[in-house]
This record gives C-alpha cells, sequence and structure tokens, in this order.
C-alpha cells in the first residue's frame, strides 16, 4: 500500500498543505453537537432499517403455511424443535400469496424507494436536509402503521403502502449526506459517517428478532404499530435537536463551529444555483461509486430480504428462532462499519495513506470477502452451525465498504454530495427491486441447489463491482466540483 508522503498525489497534496496553513484548533468530540448529530443520524437510520426490515420477519407468519407450534410445515432440512406458542397469539390474519407475489411485495418498497433519490439529493442541497430527512421518515412511519389494514384489503394494497413507504424513504441518505456536507470535518469522516450509517445495521439487528419475538408473542400485526411509535419519537427528538448547518444550530460552540466551517471552506461552493449536471454524469470516479454500490447491494439486500425465508424453508428454523439468527450477520456488520471508520481515518491522518488507497482497500476486503462466504454458506448443507457462521462472516466483512466507497461521494464533490449519493443509490436501489423477484423465481422448490445459484449470482456482481472501483475509483475533489461561476473561491 503507498503512502502518501513517499507517492504524492499532485490534487491531494496542496489541499491538505492548504489546510495544514489554516489549521484551527481541533474542537473536542465530547458532547460535541458534530457528535451529537451523528448520534441522532443513527437512531434515524435505526428507524428507517427497521420499518424495512420488519416485513421480511413477519411475512413468515402472515402465509399460511404454518402449524400450530410455529415450526415451518415444510424444510429442505429438518425443523428444529421450538416451544409452543401461548394461546393469545396467532389472532392476526394469514394469506394463501405464492412465491411469486411475496417476492413482489418484498421487493416493492425498493420502487417506491428510487423515485426520490436524485429528488432528494437536489432538494437537501437546495433547501437544507433537516426537515426533508426528517418527515420522509415520518412519512414511512405513517403508511408502516398501515399496513396491517392494506395487507387485509388485498396484496395490491400492501404493494402500493410499501412502494409509499420507498418514496419517504428515499430521501433519508442523499439528504444525509447533503448535510454531512456542512458538518463533517475532512479527517473525521470516516468517524461521524460510520456511526450515523450504523444505525441501519443496528435497526436490522433489533428489528428482525425482536420482530420474530412480537410475532411469537403477540402477533405480526403489532410489530408494524411498535415500530411506528419508535418512529414517531425520533421524529420529535429530530425536529427539536437538529439544524441543517453548524451556523445555525443554537447550542454548538464557538469552538466547534469555527472548527468545523473553517476545514470546510476550502472544498464548498455554492451547489445551490448552477449544478454541473453533465460533469457529473461523465465523471468516471462517480461512475466507479455506481457500480460498486449497485454490485454490493445487490448481495446485501438479496440476505435484507430473504434471509429469514431461507432460514425457514431451507434450514428449518421455527419463528422465534428466526429473528435472531437472522439479526446475526448484522451484528457483526455494524461492529466492523465503526471499527473500520476508526481505522480508515487514522491511516489517513496519522499513517498519511491517500484517501483514494484507503477507500480502495476498504471496498476490495468489503466486498470479495462477503463473496467467498457467501457462496461457501450455500456449499454447507444442512450444517446449520456453518450456515449461520458463513453468512454471518459475510455480511460483517460487508460492513467495511462503510469507509470505502460508501462515503467517497464526499471526496470527489462535497457540495454535490447529496446529488451524487442520490445518483449512485438510485442505481444500488434496483437490486432491491429485482433481486427478490429473481431470487423467489429462482427458488421455486426451495432446495439447495437453487439457493446455490442464487449466491452464486450475487458473489460475481461483487466481485465485478470490486475490481471496477478499484480501477477507476478517486479520492480527491474533482475539478467540475469546486470550479463554477458560482463558486465562493479558493
Amino acid at each position: 500500500m503507498d503512502r502518501y508522503i513517499s507517492d504524492t498525489d499532485d490534487q491531494e497534496q496542496p489541499l491538505l498543505l492548504s489546510q495544514q496553513d489554516d489549521k484551527v484548533e481541533r474542537a473536542p468530540a465530547c458532547c460535541s453537537s458534530r457528535y451529537g448529530l451523528s448520534l441522532l443520524s443513527c437512531y434515524g437510520f435505526f428507524v428507517a432499517y427497521a420499518l424495512r426490515v420488519n416485513l421480511s420477519v413477519a411475512m413468515v407468519d402472515m402465509l399460511n403455511n404454518t402449524d400450530a407450534s410455529g415450526n415451518t410445515s415444510k424444510s429442505v432440512c429438518p425443523a428444529h424443535s421450538s416451544p409452543a406458542r401461548p394461546t393469545y397469539n396467532h389472532t392476526a390474519s394469514v394469506y394463501d400469496w405464492d412465491s411469486e407475489t411475496q417476492g413482489w411485495i418484498l421487493g416493492s418498497f425498493f420502487y417506491g424507494y428510487i423515485l426520490t433519490q436524485i429528488p432528494g439529493g437536489y432538494l437537501a442541497s437546495k433547501y437544507g436536509a433537516k426537515w426533508l430527512l426528517g418527515l420522509g421518515i415520518l412519512g414511512t412511519v405513517v403508511f408502516t402503521l398501515l399496513t396491517p389494514m392494506a395487507a387485509d384489503l388485498g396484496a395490491g394494497y400492501l404493494i402500493a403502502v410499501r412502494v409509499l413507504e420507498g418514496i419517504g424513504e428515499g430521501v433519508t441518505f442523499p439528504a444525509m449526506h447533503a448535510m454531512w456536507a456542512f458538518w463533517a470535518p475532512p479527517m473525521e469522516r470516516s468517524r461521524l459517517l460510520t456511526i450515523a450509517y450504523t444505525g441501519a445495521q443496528l435497526g436490522t439487528v433489533v428489528a428482525l428478532p425482536l420482530s420474530a419475538q412480537i410475532c411469537f408473542y403477540l402477533d405480526w400485526t403489532w410489530v408494524f404499530y411498535i415500530f411506528g411509535i419508535v418512529g414517531f419519537v425520533w421524529f420529535i427528538l429530530w425536529a427539536l435537536l437538529v439544524s441543517n448547518t453548524p451556523s445555525t444550530h443554537p447550542r454548538i460552540t464557538e469552538q466547534e463551529r469555527l472548527y468545523i466551517t473553517s476545514s470546510l471552506k476550502k472544498e464548498l461552493t455554492s451547489s445551490g444555483d448552477h449544478i454541473p449536471w453533465g460533469a457529473i454524469f461523465t465523471s468516471m470516479p462517480l461512475w466507479a461509486i455506481v457500480v460498486a454500490h449497485f454490485s454490493y447491494n445487490w448481495t446485501f439486500y438479496t440476505l435484507l430480504t430473504l434471509l429469514p425465508t431461507y432460514m425457514s424453508d431451507v434450514l428449518g428454523f421455527s419463528i422465534k428462532e428466526n429473528g435472531a439468527l437472522s439479526a446475526l450477520p448484522y451484528i457483526g456488520c455494524g461492529l466492523l462499519a465503526v471499527l473500520g471508520g476508526q481505522l480508515a481515518d487514522y491511516l489517513r491522518e496519522n499513517c498519511f495513506y491517500r484517501t483514494v488507497v484507503v477507500r480502495k482497500a476498504f471496498s476490495l476486503v468489503g466486498m470479495i470477502g462477503p463473496a467467498v462466504f457467501i457462496v461457501a454458506a450455500g456449499h454447507t448443507g444442512c450444517n446449520y452451525i456453518l450456515a449461520v457462521a458463513f453468512l454471518s462472516i459475510s455480511s460483517s466483512l460487508g460492513g467495511i465498504v462503510a469507509s470505502g466507497f460508501n462515503i467517497n461521494h464526499l471526496d470527489i464533490a462535497p457540495s454535490y454530495a447529496g446529488i451524487l449519493l442520490g445518483i449512485t443509490n438510485s442505481f444500488a436501489t434496483i437490486p432491491g427491486m429485482v433481486g427478490p423477484v429473481i431470487a423467489r423465481a429462482l427458488t421455486k422448490n426451495n432446495t439447495i441447489e437453487e439457493w446455490q445459484t442464487v449466491f452464486y449470482i450475487s458473489a460475481g456482481i461483487n466481485v465485478f463491482g470490486a475490481v471496477f472501483y478499484t480501477v477507476f475509483g478517486q479520492g480527491v475533489v474533482q475539478p467540475w466540483a469546486v470550479h463554477n461561476p458560482h463558486s465562493h473561491g479558493n
């Protein structure tokens, strides 16, 4: 791995030197507004992903294919024993949806999600991210509460509600990136953003097992009611405590405000009036992120939406076991994301590794590693321990990309980070739309061989994305992101 000092990047060195010339004392992290924003953002993404994945577990209990004890009536591997359900549960309706209908229901969220990616980034950059993000998640909360009623009306109504939930959540990542463009000092980006976005893994880790427990002791409808209430609490805190920029925050210290604004003054431009759309869409570093993001999400969304089904239909786990085991992969993912963020910033700031080297190294490990272990999981047969272990390692290693391509938008164009994330996330949403449908179409008989095909496809796409990003990725602010007629100057 090349070091920054010994192998100088012509663009990155002047930027670093200019930042050193204007160096401002770093504001403490403890009790700071920027880390407060990071933690509250973490809670927000916890809510967003809890509302996104709870249906994956609830679906197992919504289908008319379980016996009275809660064990699956048929699975490739021998069913596991499970304690009898309390007599007061399973009072909600169950439905006769075939595998194709299930695939459309699980993927429908992403048909709405893709619609608001680019508009979300643009609106956040132009008008501010706070209310766009807050109201987007609030809308998802409202439609989550309506999910049981929609399911009773029919699969079509449930699909429509999930599409509307996706529209609300579609603005979250672009808006958050746009906000971090004003809040995250360059040398703290990996730390702050990985803390914030780890909420996605945390939401998955909590929602999957908790949804299973709710289904077991109550019924599946309460999954949507309980998480909806948790979402309302977050919205209240977000509305009261968050500001769009450090300059407008009423409780930030002057030291922290100066530290953040001074560290960003070389990078930010006025992006609201003039957006270089042509340069953006012809930027190879951006397309490198697009390909990597699309490829990584194919595997991520395949597991996110279908892992509970695999645990039930192939490995034979009951609803109570299913949620806990489905959550295991995301515990490691969250931990490695946070630890990776600390390591990435340490390598850049203290060891002087170039940003592009760090981003590419973390992306390679975080994409090729999961590809290897998801293929291995498909060849474990009915060895439940190995299957769960390999799936857990696969998702855990995926957390490392949080400090790779996942935040590279802020490296190459911080002023347009929200718009860039909207573009890349639009393409990266396609796997969520088609992945579950294709996977369920390929696994109509739920044989191990059919699931191996699904895992091979995911792994191949992952490896391709990692190689493409390694060849074409960049780690410095692109010329079109700083030189425009409306720039504040350098």
